[in-house]
């Protein structure tokens, strides 16, 4: 997650959050907080359409999720508090969500493997429930 995203849940501003972790950098290696390089963040401009002139001068810092369980010890409010459980809640149903669905493929795998030519369409109609939709353009203009 991007330090801005984070304090913006926190309800403090990118640079409290940040001097926050600056001061107990020890607590945040490279495994649980990272800066994005230049061109990263060049990307990330550009999906978000933001002003050449306005904005962050510098790259943000992005947090994994052990970055975002530390951020509760150096931020101690309770709203800091609340907000990492429910966001370490979020990791827990996207982990198990993962591996829900991969489980489903293997077991379409295993069966279809099993019972190929007699199954086919059955399983060609689940692969495509499986997989996810394809990404479609909002149509601009008339």
């Amino acid at each position: 997650m991007i330090d801005a995203d984070l304090a913006d849940l926190y309800g403090v501003e990118t640079k409290v959050l940040v001097q926050a972790v600056k001061r107990n950098i020890e607590r945040f290696p490279d495994d649980f907080m990272f800066q994005l390089t230049k061109d990263e963040f060049a990307i990330l401009r550009s999906q978000f359409v933001t002003s050449s002139r306005g904005g962050r001068r510098y790259p943000p810092y992005a947090f994994t999720e052990q970055g975002v369980a530390m951020l509760s010890s150096v931020l101690r409010s309770k709203r800091a508090i609340s907000v990492n459980i429910e966001i370490m809640r979020i990791f827990v149903k996207l982990r198990e969500m993962v591996a829900t669905h991969k489980e489903l493929v293997q077991k379409f795998s295993e069966l279809e493997e099993k019972y190929d030519s007699q199954f086919k369409v059955v399983f060609d109609v689940l692969r495509k429930l499986v997989e996810p939709p394809p990404k479609q353009r909002k149509r601009i203009g008339f």
